[in-house]
């Protein structure tokens, strides 16, 4: 049921085999409790011209500035996702723009943000699949308790 957010409730009860009503009030709990995050639209990033993929691993210089990195990031729009990582380096982003010309004026950007050591870039030749749904657990029937 995460793949289409447009579909009705009427349409999901009727698969589910629950009321339009209660499918409503079900969703409004997940809301409540953060389960449901949002509800958005996928957007095909070739159709908007940025057909370049990045990923790139960027480390902290350790000093005072390094809590300002990740809000500084944030407000670069080519930066579709950031993680906090362990290891060598200290944040994984990954870059979306129109070419390699202007991936380098990202990194251009990002390394003048002060608390950057350095990056390093890793090239997206192919994308096999992304922006996948998550796969809910099944619930355990009573008879498997």
């Amino acid at each position: 049921m995460s793949v289409d957010s447009r579909r009705s409730y009427a349409d999901i009860g009727h698969e589910v085999g629950l009321s339009t009503a209660a499918v409503h009030e079900r969703v409004r709990k997940l809301v409540e409790r953060g389960v449901i995050r949002r509800f958005s639209l996928s957007v095909d990033p070739l159709a908007l011209g940025l057909g370049f993929t990045a990923f790139v691993m960027i480390r902290n210089d350790g000093g005072v500035h390094c809590r300002e990195v990740a809000p500084r990031l944030r407000e670069m729009p080519e930066v579709q996702e950031l993680h906090s990582v362990a290891g060598e380096y200290d944040f994984l982003a990954k870059i979306r723009t129109s070419h390699a010309r202007a991936l380098e004026d990202v990194l251009y950007a990002i390394k003048a943000i002060p608390g950057v050591a350095r990056t390093t870039s890793t090239v997206v030749l192919n994308t096999e699949f992304e922006d996948r749904p998550l796969r809910l657990p099944r619930a355990k029937s009573s008879e498997n308790s």
